[in-house]
């Protein structure tokens, strides 16, 4: 087992979008409540800092493999997208050394279902960090994954998948990273 140590520097905005319920108030009005209520896409820990939840960037790297589909030698056609779905862990959230009631918005006309192309559109208002900087650690379970491949696939997730709401596989250029003071050891 493996340990990866490394600093992500954000190369293009970050952005959140966490699903939240917030009651609406009596007689609120939806764009009132959206004013009142947008800071709570973001993911805020017990100290009211906001953070980039671990399995953003578990699941970039598993997109990243797919997205590669590297063969493994002499395993035929199969790719490293399996070994990087089941064989990584990252189980730390990365503070954004940012406190929640100083995330800056910026507000867009989107569609009120969420969905690309669908009729009705509503302003929405979304936390964006920028510039931004985390530190992340990530266990490598599955030894099939060499240093070498791990970090061919850590930097293409950071230029091509990204993470947070925007991000380039799906259709955005939010999220980008490069990867910096990368350290690979024994766990």
């Amino acid at each position: 087992m493996k340990t990866v140590t490394a600093t992500l520097i954000g190369i293009s905005p970050y952005s959140q979008s966490k699903h939240y319920e917030t009651e609406k108030l009596d007689k609120e009005r939806p764009d009132d409540y959206e004013k009142r209520t947008w800071r709570d896409r973001c993911h805020v820990d017990e100290d009211g800092y906001c953070y980039i939840p671990p399995m953003a960037l578990k699941n970039c790297l598993s997109e990243a493999a797919k997205f590669l589909s590297i063969q493994i030698p002499g395993k035929g056609k199969s790719t490293f997208t399996k070994n990087f779905e089941a064989g990584l862990m990252v189980v730390e959230s990365m503070p954004l050394g940012v406190k929640l009631d100083t995330v800056k918005g910026e507000w867009y006309f989107v569609p009120a279902d969420g969905r690309r192309g669908s009729g009705k559109r509503v302003k929405k208002c979304f936390p964006v960090f920028n510039p931004w900087k985390v530190k992340c650690t990530v266990t490598v379970v599955d030894e099939t994954i060499t240093k070498p491949i791990f970090l061919q696939h850590f930097e293409a997730a950071g230029q091509l998948i990204g993470m947070g709401r925007f991000r380039p596989r799906n259709n955005g250029f939010y999220g980008r990273f490069k990867v910096a003071d990368f350290v690979w050891s024994e766990a």
